[in-house]
């Protein structure tokens, strides 16, 4: 064979096995993306709040097993340890997508939930029938459980070998029924479309009140009535987080109608940071505060983004962080320095917020 034709064939096979990866990947990215989506689209679009993980991609992440490490383990309660023991099923092995809407009731919120993984059928449907009920409701097989002391109970349903939708409402079947192509269900599917990169996301409607859900949960030191009422004016907000090599980014964005808001936000988070950032090279926290822990925070807030965003219908306000390995091993051994107060009003003098954000996600 002459070098010229040997050439050509090394060429050709080349190309070809390119071809064929690259057709392998894509493959392999559709799927992904249709499980993901399949996973998402049975959220109910009455829901007020919805969170996502990619259990999955989030395994593979040298971070998030840091922070894993970082959080306090809790001793496993003899209902889980015997579900265990039955099912032979653990989240932390087995699960790899999970949607969870949060569904806001007069007295109590319900919970629905999809996920993905692997689970042993017959086991599981085994030990729900000894302890609980099961009937059959439009072909699907329907299993209830009671819940610690009886009074709730947990209703769940295999839609396929690998994926299973669960309550904790009084009935399943509703939530297994077909949606329409609402208006609400159109503004869900393009907030999840926009955090399609992210493998851990949570979104809230406005009347999720998150600014008042703030309020009653920070302690006296973080508190800010204006933040709280600036919040609730928020159409949406979204929080997500992306691993990074040695960290996680966490990007939160919310959405309103008007400009002032946004603005005013903008400024008012600014202005937050500033006052943080002040109050860290204080002589207070500089004689009082580990160096190590006024370093691990002075990097984040110093590295933080506040950035504005406008979408035509919607105006945004993102705020950009990263958490990284060495944060978490700092102010572990000590709570975060409570400043005096949050001021109630926009500073003064503040940093203005930047266009766009280099740090941020594309949404």
């Amino acid at each position: 064979m002459t070098r010229r034709r040997w050439t050509l064939w090394t060429a050709a096979i080349l190309l070809a096995g390119g071809l064929a990866l690259l057709d392998a990947f894509v493959r392999r990215h559709d799927a992904g993306a249709a499980t993901r989506d399949a996973v998402l689209s049975a959220m109910p679009p009455e829901a007020n709040v919805v969170v996502f993980a990619d259990l999955a991609e989030l395994r593979r992440a040298p971070f998030p097993a840091d922070l894993r490490n970082w959080i306090p383990k809790n001793q496993t309660d003899a209902e889980y340890a015997d579900f265990l023991r039955e099912t032979g099923f653990d989240y932390e092995r087995d699960l790899d997508l999970a949607a969870v809407a949060v569904i806001k009731g007069e007295k109590d919120n319900k919970l629905f939930a999809v996920a993905q993984g692997r689970f042993d059928r017959k086991k599981i449907e085994a030990y729900a029938a000894r302890s609980g009920a099961r009937e059959n409701r439009g072909g699907r097989e329907i299993f209830s459980v009671p819940l610690g002391d009886g009074a709730r109970k947990i209703s769940f349903a295999f839609l396929s070998k690998d994926k299973i939708a669960l309550t904790d409402a009084g009935d399943l079947a509703p939530f297994l029924e077909p949606e329409p192509n609402s208006a609400d269900a159109r503004d869900w599917h393009e907030r999840f479309t926009r955090l399609a990169g992210s493998p851990v996301f949570a979104v809230m409607r406005q009347d999720a009140e998150a600014g008042s859900a703030l309020a009653s949960r920070a302690p006296g030191g973080f508190q800010s009535p204006q933040l709280s009422t600036l919040l609730n004016q928020l159409q949406w907000i979204t929080l997500a987080g992306k691993p990074l090599d040695g960290g996680i980014r966490i990007v939160a964005e919310g959405e309103c109608a008007n400009e002032q808001t946004s603005r005013q936000l903008s400024d008012l988070l600014s202005g937050m940071l500033l006052m943080a950032e002040a109050g860290l090279n204080g002589p207070q926290n500089r004689r009082g505060l580990d160096p190590r822990i006024r370093d691990a925070y002075l990097e984040m807030i110093k590295g933080a983004d506040i950035s504005r965003v406008d979408r035509g219908g919607t105006k945004s306000v993102r705020a950009v962080f990263d958490v990284t390995s060495n944060f978490l091993n700092a102010v572990s051994t000590a709570p975060p320095p409570v400043p005096a107060s949050i001021a109630p009003t926009t500073p003064a003098s503040k940093k203005p917020a930047r266009a766009g954000s280099q740090k941020a996600m594309r949404n």
